[in-house]
């Protein structure tokens, strides 16, 4: 990804180095955290829970040198901004209305946000409630070694999706399902949450498309990457890692299929139209 001539987004949030909430290295916090990550990845985190106590996440945490750290935030930062300009005309254009930037949240281990305590066991995640996207750099190497999606444009492809949230939420999309699933069963329940993340998946595409015609920051091999990082978290691959079987009924992002078809969607139309999941049968 071509992305050092990227302006620089100012609502970068550092918080690195600042310390977060002290975490206890019980058995039973190792395990709360890493259902965080499957529930974040879309699997089950019951499956995690009911295995009883482990080792905190914390113990094996990838280590990530200074160097790198400065890097990814400089990443992030370009990747925000190039989200930043093409929302900004998107929104412009389709709604006749200027977008309203999220902050992003640079953090080590923990931070508080308004959604509560952040965890880099959780994964990068959005927060509605104070329209910020929360991101420990470290996850950019689980993607790579623990989840095998390598590559800077995986990377941008998982603050895209992120951003996309915050668009959801800019629109209403995202309390409207919050009030739909209030009246449904658990598994239509978790039915609205796959199309709410296939659509971040979708709406990321859309990002990349654009982004692409205004400033060529694709390179060869880009779109690979966040098909495969997009199909490594699907739902039925991460459950089947986890607990050796698949149960689509209790799907929350979607399978690694659906992920991949709805991001490529996004990038080979560039039309936030095509983009809504909640208006086909099936997804």
């Amino acid at each position: 990804m071509k992305w050092q001539s990227s302006r620089r987004s100012i609502n970068i949030e550092d918080r690195r180095g600042a310390g977060g909430p002290g975490l206890a290295a019980t058995g039973g916090i190792g395990s709360l955290l890493l259902a965080l990550l499957v529930a974040f990845l879309g699997g089950d985190p019951s499956v995690v829970l009911e295995q009883g106590p482990g080792i905190s996440p914390y113990d094996n945490a990838p280590q990530v040198s200074q160097a790198e750290a400065d890097r990814s935030a400089e990443f992030v930062s370009a990747v925000l901004g190039e989200t930043e300009d093409i929302w900004q005309t998107i929104f412009r254009s389709e709604f006749g209305a200027d977008y309203q930037e999220p902050s992003l949240v640079l953090y080590s281990g923990a931070t508080q946000s308004a959604c509560g305590l952040g965890q880099s066991a959780m994964g990068p995640f959005y927060c509605p409630a104070d329209q910020k996207v929360y991101l420990d750099t470290s996850f950019f190497q689980d993607l790579s070694s623990r989840l095998g999606a390598p590559g800077d444009f995986a990377q941008a492809y998982v603050i895209a999706h992120e951003v996309g949230h915050h668009v959801q939420n800019l629109l209403g999309v995202s309390s409207q399902v919050q009030r739909a699933q209030q009246r449904v069963s658990r598994t239509e329940a978790n039915d609205l949450s796959v199309r709410l993340e296939l659509q971040a998946d979708c709406f990321a595409g859309v990002w990349a498309h654009n982004a692409q015609v205004a400033s060529q920051i694709l390179e060869e091999g880009d779109i690979e990457e966040a098909l495969n990082a997009a199909s490594q978290i699907g739902d039925d691959r991460l459950q089947m890692e986890s607990q050796g079987y698949v149960t689509p009924d209790s799907f929350t992002h979607g399978s690694s299929q659906q992920r991949a078809e709805w991001f490529y969607r996004g990038i080979e139309t560039g039309d936030i139209n095509q983009c809504n999941t909640f208006d086909v049968a099936r997804i």
